[in-house]
Protein backbone atom coordinates (compact mmCIF):
# COMPACT_ATOMS: atom_id res chain seq x y z
CA UNK A 1 0.00 0.00 0.00
CA UNK A 2 1.38 3.52 -0.77
CA UNK A 3 1.29 6.37 1.48
CA UNK A 4 0.30 9.48 0.72
CA UNK A 5 3.55 12.14 1.17
CA UNK A 6 2.57 13.93 4.46
CA UNK A 7 3.87 17.94 4.85
CA UNK A 8 6.16 18.67 7.86
CA UNK A 9 4.61 19.12 10.94
CA UNK A 10 6.39 22.69 11.30
CA UNK A 11 4.75 23.84 7.95
CA UNK A 12 1.60 22.72 8.66
CA UNK A 13 2.07 24.27 12.37
CA UNK A 14 3.08 27.59 10.71
CA UNK A 15 0.37 27.76 7.60
CA UNK A 16 -2.59 27.07 10.52
CA UNK A 17 -1.12 30.31 12.97
CA UNK A 18 -1.19 32.27 9.77
CA UNK A 19 -4.43 31.18 8.51
CA UNK A 20 -5.82 31.85 12.16
CA UNK A 21 -4.47 35.46 12.66
CA UNK A 22 -5.36 36.03 8.95
CA UNK A 23 -9.18 35.15 9.84
CA UNK A 24 -9.09 36.89 13.27
CA UNK A 25 -8.07 40.27 11.62
CA UNK A 26 -10.34 40.02 8.49
CA UNK A 27 -13.47 39.24 11.32
CA UNK A 28 -12.05 41.63 13.47
CA UNK A 29 -13.97 44.42 12.88
CA UNK A 30 -17.42 43.02 13.57
CA UNK A 31 -16.81 42.54 17.13
CA UNK A 32 -14.11 45.18 18.16
CA UNK A 33 -14.48 48.68 18.96
CA UNK A 34 -14.06 51.82 16.36
CA UNK A 35 -10.68 52.60 18.57
CA UNK A 36 -9.47 48.73 18.32
CA UNK A 37 -9.66 49.05 14.45
CA UNK A 38 -8.26 52.47 13.85
CA UNK A 39 -5.03 51.34 16.34
CA UNK A 40 -4.38 48.42 14.10
CA UNK A 41 -4.65 49.90 11.40
CA UNK A 42 -1.92 52.51 12.83
CA UNK A 43 -0.18 49.44 13.66
CA UNK A 44 -0.14 47.54 10.05
CA UNK A 45 0.80 51.27 8.44
CA UNK A 46 4.10 50.96 10.79
CA UNK A 47 4.17 47.00 9.36
CA UNK A 48 4.14 47.81 6.57
CA UNK A 49 7.22 50.90 6.27
CA UNK A 50 9.36 48.90 8.69
CA UNK A 51 8.99 45.54 6.61
CA UNK A 52 9.34 47.46 3.49
CA UNK A 53 12.86 49.49 4.69
CA UNK A 54 14.08 45.94 5.75
CA UNK A 55 13.03 44.24 1.77
CA UNK A 56 16.12 46.60 0.62
CA UNK A 57 18.29 48.11 3.75
CA UNK A 58 18.56 44.71 5.61
CA UNK A 59 20.07 42.40 3.30
CA UNK A 60 22.35 45.12 1.63
CA UNK A 61 23.32 47.30 4.31
CA UNK A 62 22.51 50.65 3.12
CA UNK A 63 20.55 52.88 5.27
CA UNK A 64 17.82 54.68 3.17
CA UNK A 65 16.14 57.63 5.11
CA UNK A 66 13.72 57.92 2.02
CA UNK A 67 10.69 56.50 3.62
CA UNK A 68 9.30 59.95 4.55
CA UNK A 69 9.54 60.64 0.78
CA UNK A 70 7.80 57.85 -0.97
CA UNK A 71 5.24 58.02 2.04
CA UNK A 72 4.46 61.47 1.28
CA UNK A 73 4.39 61.15 -2.65
CA UNK A 74 1.38 58.44 -2.05
CA UNK A 75 -0.08 61.10 0.63
CA UNK A 76 -0.03 63.61 -2.57
CA UNK A 77 -1.40 61.26 -5.11
CA UNK A 78 -4.64 60.69 -2.72
CA UNK A 79 -4.71 63.78 -1.96
CA UNK A 80 -4.69 65.18 -5.84
CA UNK A 81 -6.69 62.21 -7.09
CA UNK A 82 -9.04 61.34 -4.68
CA UNK A 83 -11.77 62.85 -5.10
CA UNK A 84 -11.65 61.41 -9.04
CA UNK A 85 -10.91 58.29 -9.12
CA UNK A 86 -12.02 55.09 -6.64
CA UNK A 87 -10.02 54.24 -3.85
CA UNK A 88 -8.22 51.20 -5.03
CA UNK A 89 -6.80 53.24 -8.04
CA UNK A 90 -6.05 55.85 -6.00
CA UNK A 91 -4.05 53.78 -3.50
CA UNK A 92 -2.04 51.81 -6.76
CA UNK A 93 -1.52 54.97 -8.87
CA UNK A 94 0.22 55.70 -4.81
CA UNK A 95 2.29 53.04 -4.82
CA UNK A 96 3.53 53.53 -8.29
CA UNK A 97 4.28 57.00 -8.37
CA UNK A 98 6.49 56.40 -5.37
CA UNK A 99 8.10 53.10 -6.99
CA UNK A 100 8.64 55.64 -10.14
CA UNK A 101 10.75 58.14 -7.76
CA UNK A 102 12.57 55.07 -6.11
CA UNK A 103 13.68 54.12 -9.25
CA UNK A 104 14.65 57.43 -10.51
CA UNK A 105 16.30 58.22 -7.40
CA UNK A 106 17.98 54.66 -6.74
CA UNK A 107 19.51 55.16 -10.36
CA UNK A 108 20.94 58.39 -9.63
CA UNK A 109 22.09 57.19 -6.21
CA UNK A 110 22.97 54.08 -5.31
CA UNK A 111 26.45 54.25 -6.30
CA UNK A 112 26.97 56.30 -3.04
CA UNK A 113 27.50 54.44 0.06
CA UNK A 114 27.59 54.22 3.52
CA UNK A 115 27.03 57.86 4.75
CA UNK A 116 26.71 59.61 1.73
CA UNK A 117 23.90 57.39 0.82
CA UNK A 118 21.97 57.88 3.90
CA UNK A 119 22.46 61.65 4.01
CA UNK A 120 21.34 61.88 0.11
CA UNK A 121 18.11 59.94 0.97
CA UNK A 122 17.34 61.95 3.80
CA UNK A 123 17.94 65.44 1.87
CA UNK A 124 15.51 63.72 -0.69
CA UNK A 125 12.92 63.91 1.95
CA UNK A 126 13.82 67.80 2.77
CA UNK A 127 14.15 68.54 -1.43
CA UNK A 128 10.66 67.29 -2.46
CA UNK A 129 8.88 68.55 1.11
CA UNK A 130 10.26 72.65 -0.10
CA UNK A 131 9.37 71.79 -3.89
CA UNK A 132 5.46 70.96 -2.97
CA UNK A 133 5.67 73.84 -0.53
CA UNK A 134 6.94 76.06 -3.11
CA UNK A 135 4.22 74.68 -5.60
CA UNK A 136 1.61 75.16 -3.35
CA UNK A 137 2.15 78.33 -2.41
CA UNK A 138 2.93 80.11 -5.74
CA UNK A 139 0.78 77.96 -7.77
CA UNK A 140 -2.15 76.58 -5.85
CA UNK A 141 -1.91 80.32 -3.75
CA UNK A 142 -2.76 77.65 -0.47
CA UNK A 143 -0.07 75.50 1.53
CA UNK A 144 -2.32 72.38 1.75
CA UNK A 145 -4.96 70.09 0.42
CA UNK A 146 -7.93 68.57 1.97
CA UNK A 147 -8.24 64.87 1.20
CA UNK A 148 -11.12 62.73 0.91
CA UNK A 149 -12.49 60.57 3.53
CA UNK A 150 -13.00 57.06 3.97
CA UNK A 151 -14.74 54.93 6.80
CA UNK A 152 -12.07 53.56 9.12
CA UNK A 153 -13.21 50.07 8.63
CA UNK A 154 -12.77 50.78 4.69
CA UNK A 155 -8.99 51.92 5.63
CA UNK A 156 -8.16 49.20 8.31
CA UNK A 157 -8.86 46.17 5.08
CA UNK A 158 -7.24 48.29 2.98
CA UNK A 159 -4.16 48.30 5.44
CA UNK A 160 -4.39 44.82 6.08
CA UNK A 161 -4.23 43.80 2.47
CA UNK A 162 -1.19 45.60 1.94
CA UNK A 163 0.15 44.39 4.97
CA UNK A 164 -0.12 40.77 3.52
CA UNK A 165 1.07 41.65 0.46
CA UNK A 166 3.88 43.29 1.73
CA UNK A 167 5.12 39.91 4.10
CA UNK A 168 4.55 38.08 0.64
CA UNK A 169 6.51 39.89 -0.76
CA UNK A 170 9.66 40.43 1.92
CA UNK A 171 9.16 36.16 2.40
CA UNK A 172 9.51 35.89 -1.73
CA UNK A 173 12.59 38.01 -2.07
CA UNK A 174 14.11 36.65 1.15
CA UNK A 175 13.66 32.86 -0.35
CA UNK A 176 14.57 33.85 -4.08
CA UNK A 177 18.08 34.29 -6.45
CA UNK A 178 16.80 37.86 -6.21
CA UNK A 179 17.21 37.77 -2.18
CA UNK A 180 20.32 36.11 -2.62
CA UNK A 181 21.97 38.91 -4.69
CA UNK A 182 20.75 41.08 -2.38
CA UNK A 183 22.49 39.49 0.36
CA UNK A 184 25.74 38.74 -1.60
CA UNK A 185 25.94 42.66 -2.23
CA UNK A 186 25.49 43.91 1.51
CA UNK A 187 28.24 40.98 2.29
CA UNK A 188 30.77 42.10 -0.08
CA UNK A 189 29.70 44.16 -2.84
CA UNK A 190 32.71 43.82 -5.15
CA UNK A 191 32.73 40.10 -5.16
CA UNK A 192 29.35 39.94 -6.10
CA UNK A 193 29.95 42.38 -8.95
CA UNK A 194 32.61 39.39 -10.27
CA UNK A 195 30.66 36.81 -9.45
CA UNK A 196 28.01 37.55 -12.25
CA UNK A 197 25.76 39.83 -10.33
CA UNK A 198 24.55 43.42 -12.04
CA UNK A 199 24.40 45.11 -8.68
CA UNK A 200 23.04 48.49 -9.49
CA UNK A 201 19.64 46.71 -11.15
CA UNK A 202 19.58 44.32 -8.15
CA UNK A 203 19.47 47.17 -5.87
CA UNK A 204 17.55 50.14 -7.76
CA UNK A 205 15.15 46.84 -7.92
CA UNK A 206 15.06 45.96 -4.64
CA UNK A 207 14.87 49.55 -3.66
CA UNK A 208 11.75 50.73 -5.97
CA UNK A 209 9.71 47.42 -4.85
CA UNK A 210 9.85 48.67 -0.98
CA UNK A 211 8.82 52.28 -2.03
CA UNK A 212 5.77 50.76 -3.57
CA UNK A 213 4.26 49.76 -0.90
CA UNK A 214 4.98 52.33 1.74
CA UNK A 215 3.46 54.97 -1.12
CA UNK A 216 0.40 52.80 -1.85
CA UNK A 217 -0.15 52.74 2.57
CA UNK A 218 0.61 56.85 1.69
CA UNK A 219 -2.32 56.98 -0.01
CA UNK A 220 -4.81 55.26 1.82
CA UNK A 221 -3.49 56.40 5.01
CA UNK A 222 -3.98 59.98 3.79
CA UNK A 223 -7.56 59.79 3.73
CA UNK A 224 -7.18 59.43 7.87
CA UNK A 225 -5.88 63.00 7.84
CA UNK A 226 -8.63 65.17 6.42
CA UNK A 227 -6.03 67.63 5.69
CA UNK A 228 -2.37 67.43 4.53
CA UNK A 229 0.61 69.84 3.79
CA UNK A 230 4.30 69.48 3.08
CA UNK A 231 4.88 69.18 6.46
CA UNK A 232 2.47 66.63 7.04
CA UNK A 233 3.15 64.65 4.42
CA UNK A 234 6.57 64.30 4.71
CA UNK A 235 7.32 64.27 8.22
CA UNK A 236 11.01 63.41 8.76
CA UNK A 237 10.06 61.03 11.40
CA UNK A 238 8.63 58.57 8.85
CA UNK A 239 11.89 58.22 7.74
CA UNK A 240 13.44 57.40 10.86
CA UNK A 241 11.07 55.45 12.72
CA UNK A 242 11.22 52.24 10.66
CA UNK A 243 15.05 52.13 11.30
CA UNK A 244 14.40 52.43 14.83
CA UNK A 245 11.82 49.33 14.65
CA UNK A 246 13.87 47.17 12.30
CA UNK A 247 16.54 47.82 14.66
CA UNK A 248 14.42 46.92 17.57
CA UNK A 249 12.84 44.22 15.79
CA UNK A 250 15.82 42.32 14.40
CA UNK A 251 17.22 42.01 10.88
CA UNK A 252 18.01 38.48 10.75
CA UNK A 253 14.90 37.21 10.59
CA UNK A 254 11.15 38.12 8.57
CA UNK A 255 9.42 38.52 11.76
CA UNK A 256 11.73 40.85 13.62
CA UNK A 257 10.63 44.03 12.08
CA UNK A 258 7.02 43.08 12.34
CA UNK A 259 7.20 42.57 16.30
CA UNK A 260 9.47 45.59 16.40
CA UNK A 261 7.05 47.80 14.65
CA UNK A 262 4.15 46.41 16.45
CA UNK A 263 5.88 46.62 19.85
CA UNK A 264 6.48 50.38 18.72
CA UNK A 265 3.54 51.38 17.29
CA UNK A 266 1.43 50.64 20.45
CA UNK A 267 4.27 52.37 22.72
CA UNK A 268 3.72 55.44 20.72
CA UNK A 269 -0.28 55.20 21.15
CA UNK A 270 0.29 54.90 24.91
CA UNK A 271 3.05 57.22 25.48
CA UNK A 272 2.10 60.50 23.27
CA UNK A 273 -1.43 60.00 25.23
CA UNK A 274 0.54 60.19 28.52
CA UNK A 275 3.21 62.06 27.74
CA UNK A 276 2.84 64.06 24.84
CA UNK A 277 6.05 65.87 25.02
CA UNK A 278 8.48 63.52 26.31
CA UNK A 279 7.52 60.45 23.80
CA UNK A 280 10.63 61.02 21.48
CA UNK A 281 12.75 60.82 24.76
CA UNK A 282 11.41 57.79 25.41
CA UNK A 283 12.06 55.82 22.15
CA UNK A 284 15.85 57.53 21.85
CA UNK A 285 16.48 55.79 25.43
CA UNK A 286 15.21 52.40 24.36
CA UNK A 287 17.03 52.80 20.97
CA UNK A 288 20.45 53.46 23.07
CA UNK A 289 19.01 50.42 25.32
CA UNK A 290 18.37 48.16 22.01
CA UNK A 291 21.87 48.94 20.22
CA UNK A 292 23.85 48.38 23.46
CA UNK A 293 22.35 45.07 24.77
CA UNK A 294 20.35 43.76 21.73
CA UNK A 295 22.34 43.74 18.81
CA UNK A 296 20.28 41.18 17.16
CA UNK A 297 16.63 42.54 18.12
CA UNK A 298 13.98 41.02 19.89
CA UNK A 299 14.41 38.39 16.79
CA UNK A 300 17.88 37.65 18.32
CA UNK A 301 16.72 37.54 21.23
CA UNK A 302 13.84 34.64 20.59
CA UNK A 303 16.73 33.12 18.56
CA UNK A 304 18.78 32.94 21.75
CA UNK A 305 16.19 31.66 24.13
CA UNK A 306 15.08 29.02 21.50
CA UNK A 307 18.76 27.37 21.21
CA UNK A 308 19.35 27.04 24.59
CA UNK A 309 16.14 25.91 25.38
CA UNK A 310 16.46 23.29 22.55
CA UNK A 311 20.41 22.59 23.74
CA UNK A 312 19.26 22.04 27.44
CA UNK A 313 16.52 19.31 25.85
CA UNK A 314 19.02 17.77 23.67
CA UNK A 315 21.85 17.55 26.62
CA UNK A 316 18.86 16.58 29.33
CA UNK A 317 16.14 14.37 27.07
Amino acid sequence: MKHKPRLPQGLLTTGSITLTVLVLFATLPGYASIYTVILLAAIFMYIVLTLSWSIFSGPTGYISLASAAFLGTGIYTSAIFGKMLPLPVVVGIGGLASFCLALLAGALTLRLKGIYFSMFTFGLVELIKHLMLWFEINLTGTRGRFVIVVDHITVYYVMLVLLALTILTAYAIRRSKFGLALQSIGEQEEAAAHTGVNVTLVKVSAFAISAFFVGATGAIMATRWTYIDPYIAFNYLFSFMPVLMAIFGGMGQLYGPIMGATVFAYLEEILITRFPYFYMLFFGIILIVSVLYLPNGLAGLIQGWQKRVWGARYVHP
